[in-house]
């Protein structure tokens, strides 16, 4: 095989790509072997390993132990969709969130105060160590999870309210356009930032997947006259799922 400009292990690479993906090397096919690589493409045995590793790190391959390196089956990306911030009386926002699909959703939280950490408070507009409210959520679909939350709310704005816990008291699981508004905070705006990134091995652990899966990462913060009132990230398995924004026309 003839290599131009890029490295020899990219191109070998995506061949072996190119071929997983058109089926020729079908999900649970083993891998051709490391001499295999090497014969086969005319590359050392540094090259053939420098592949085979981009390809498990795209997520394409697993190892086995003792047994080979094996096509991963592709799973059918679904639809996570968010229709925007403004929910029906009394929904939950994971619900809201999931209202054009077969709703199956289920999920666990947990909060604790602590205090807000440099890039936190730059978030919410408050004073790093000031005190925050912290809830961490699993979301499940038919009992696999399938996205993870992590958000903060300045207890300057909801301490000793009725809605200090997201997850408790009369409006608890209710959106935070709602538990606000119950305090007389009216939420009249929203931004949300989507990125990747490699998922930290706490991620995976929960998410499923290893090291070197990419991750869609949701940074979400509401405001009410321009301060922030919560915000959080919201962590999603990008081989697993899409995002889809429903947003109206005004």
């Amino acid at each position: 095989m003839t290599f131009g400009e890029q490295p020899a292990y990219l191109r070998v690479a995506s061949d072996l790509r190119q071929k997983i993906v058109n089926g020729s090397l079908p999900p649970h096919t083993r891998l051709p072997s490391q001499a295999r690589i090497r014969e086969e493409y005319g590359v050392s045995d540094t090259v053939a390993l420098e592949a085979r590793k981009v390809l498990m790190a795209e997520g394409l391959v697993e190892g086995r132990s003792g047994s080979g390196t094996y096509v991963r089956e592709r799973p059918v990306p679904r639809r996570i969709a968010r229709s925007g911030y403004r929910p029906p009386t009394g929904a939950n926002p994971f619900r809201q969130e999931q209202a054009s699909e077969v709703a199956r959703g289920t999920w666990e939280s947990s909060s604790q105060q602590e205090p807000a950490s440099v890039a936190i408070a730059g978030r919410l507009g408050v004073a790093p160590g000031e005190r925050v409210m912290r809830t961490r959520y699993v979301f499940r679909d038919a009992g696999e999870a399938m996205m993870l939350s992590t958000s903060w709310e300045p207890l300057v704005i909801t301490g000793r309210t009725p809605v200090m816990l997201p997850e408790e008291g009369p409006l608890g699981g209710c959106g935070v356009v709602e538990r606000m508004g119950a305090i007389d905070v009216v939420v009249d705006n929203v931004v949300e930032e989507v990125g990747a990134r490699p998922g930290l091995a706490e991620e995976l652990l929960t998410l499923g997947g290893v090291p070197g899966h990419v991750v869609m990462v949701i940074q979400r913060t509401y405001y009410a006259s321009g301060r922030a009132v919560e915000t959080a990230d919201v962590v999603v398995p990008a081989d697993r799922y899409r995002i889809a924004y429903h947003l109206p026309v005004r």
